[in-house]
């Protein structure tokens, strides 16, 4: 049993604020930037801004440059890192506190809905969105519509897209084409996520306002052309995209049309 003398664990000091709790809530959900954050919270920008460097320090959240804007950055919710701050806070009360890691299949919400048709979205649609598209597909065994598209879509897949889901999970998608977003707009999506900085900005509407999410995730193409650099920076994407992807499982399983 923990001693009534333990200090308070880190992740109750620093979600227990009643901002940092709203900010955290709304970074479960997408990435944002700090105006908008501040717009969607109703407090000033700068108080905002102390707040989330407060959880940046404590490992709760990061913040990636944007590609739209340089001056501008993301801030994401590790929710890995809030997995673990849970489990060591249910731990230091009691030892069957402990939570279970995120669900890397369906859980059983999922299986028993309608199927939840998810659109994501980039400019290039050789990448970041089609790896999206056939995780998800993969993580859910079909039960979920998955689908990508892009602004400006690229003649063909990039190559390292292809063989990073092959090398990692035997996923062959050699015979996928990128698509342009219009050849889409008139279908039902529930959810409509944004891979990149550049294609949220200028995301089309879709019918019955499917819920939108952006996750900042950098091109890995413009890691370099050469295996030695790029590669790497597609096994890193893959794994951003597959630890977001876990999370959503769990909020496609509580969808209900």
């Amino acid at each position: 049993m923990a001693s009534s003398s333990q200090a308070t664990p880190a992740f109750v000091r620093l979600a227990a604020h009643p901002l940092r709790w709203r900010l955290l809530t709304e970074l479960a959900d997408s990435d944002y930037r700090v105006r908008e954050l501040a717009t969607r919270v109703g407090e000033p920008q700068n108080l905002v801004s102390y707040h989330l460097r407060l959880l940046r320090d404590g490992g709760l959240v990061t913040a990636t440059r944007s590609s739209f804007d340089g001056r501008d950055s993301y801030y994401h919710l590790d929710l890995d890192r809030c997995t673990d701050a849970l489990a060591e806070t249910g731990a230091a009360l009691h030892p069957a506190l402990r939570r279970a890691p995120a669900p890397r299949r369906s859980p059983a919400g999922l299986q028993r809905s309608p199927r939840v048709g998810v659109l994501f979205v980039c400019t290039g649609n050789s990448a970041r969105s089609p790896i999206a598209e056939a995780l998800l597909r993969h993580r859910t065994g079909g039960r979920a519509l998955s689908v990508s598209a892009g602004s400006h879509p690229k003649s063909r897949l990039h190559p390292n897209a292809v063989r990073v889901l092959h090398d990692q999970l035997g996923i062959d998608i050699t015979g996928q084409r990128p698509r342009h977003w219009d050849t889409v707009t008139g279908r039902r999506f529930d959810y409509v996520i944004s891979l990149c900085d550049k294609a949220r900005e200028v995301c089309p509407d879709f019918p019955d306002h499917p819920r939108r999410a952006h996750w900042s995730i950098p091109d890995p193409a413009a890691a370099g052309d050469t295996d030695q650099a790029g590669y790497p920076a597609f096994q890193r994407t893959a794994a951003d995209i597959d630890t977001r992807i876990r999370h959503l499982l769990s909020v496609l399983g509580t969808h209900r049309p």
